[in-house]
């Protein structure tokens, strides 16, 4: 990577404005050559009516931590980044604090990648495992 953590983290942060990104408080908060990290507040926005995380939100953290990561790591080129599988496998609940997602690429193709995306908590307690197939698209 060329630029920055912060430059990087600051186009994260640019890229994200009025979307669902923003709209659930997602922040990435670190880059790596080989992860992205982004956390989100667990607050009543992302409840789910019992009072706890919404496995929902969590697989929307985990896509929009794997999709930045697969634009960071085409460096630059002209090309749409699609989620076309995802899985999810919820552990543990969680009702407040934040919640971590860390990208790590599995498989880095041209046309297609693979993520392993572990949420945590606070306390590093595993929350959801999540599985991400990422396509990238020449624009």
């Amino acid at each position: 990577m060329n630029n920055s953590k912060e430059e990087i983290l600051a186009a994260c942060a640019a890229m994200c404005k009025n979307t669902l990104i923003e709209t659930l408080g997602i922040e990435f908060i670190d880059v790596t050559d080989e992860t992205v990290v982004a956390r989100m507040p667990v607050n009543s926005t992302v409840h789910q009516p019992d009072g706890v995380l919404h496995g929902g939100a969590s697989v929307a953290l985990a896509e929009s931590v794997g999709s930045m990561a697969s634009v960071l790591f085409m460096k630059g080129q002209e090309v749409s980044i699609r989620g076309i599988e995802i899985s999810a496998n919820h552990v543990k609940s969680v009702s407040e604090g934040y919640v971590y997602a860390k990208a790590k690429i599995l498989h880095k193709g041209r046309t297609i990648q693979l993520w392993s995306i572990p949420i945590v908590n606070e306390k590093d307690e595993l929350i959801s495992m999540v599985k991400l197939t990422t396509i990238t698209l020449k624009k």
